[in-house]
């Protein structure tokens, strides 16, 4: 049986369609967006996620620019993910969560 590799949305380097990360780029979502919030898929030609209603555009923590929540920000760069405080979990989640999706433990936010 043949497995055809996919490209990267995001760098475009071929990789099995099962992976869950690009080892190229290191995208956690190589094949489309989640939504941070409900982990359903989400577009950028949307404004809102279906599923939880959670705006897709929000301010850069680090610039301020307006950026579509993913990995990174579209105008500086920067990583808009922080690992998880539980030491068995370490899942990076979105900046925004106040709960881990892994795991579900508060995440605590670093002053």
């Amino acid at each position: 049986m043949a497995f055809y590799k996919k490209p990267c949305i995001h760098c475009g380097a071929l990789i099995d369609r099962d992976d869950r990360f690009c080892p190229k780029c290191g995208s956690r979502n190589p094949f489309g967006y989640q939504c941070p919030s409900c982990m359903r898929p989400i577009y950028k030609e949307n404004q809102v996620c279906e599923g939880c209603g959670r705006p897709l555009y929000i301010k850069c923590p680090h610039c301020g620019g307006r950026t579509f929540i993913q990995d990174t920000c579209e105008s500086c760069g920067n990583s808009l993910m922080v690992q998880c405080s539980n030491p068995r979990c370490g899942e990076m989640q979105f900046f925004q969560n106040t709960k881990c999706t892994a795991c579900g433990k508060k995440i605590k936010v670093a002053k």
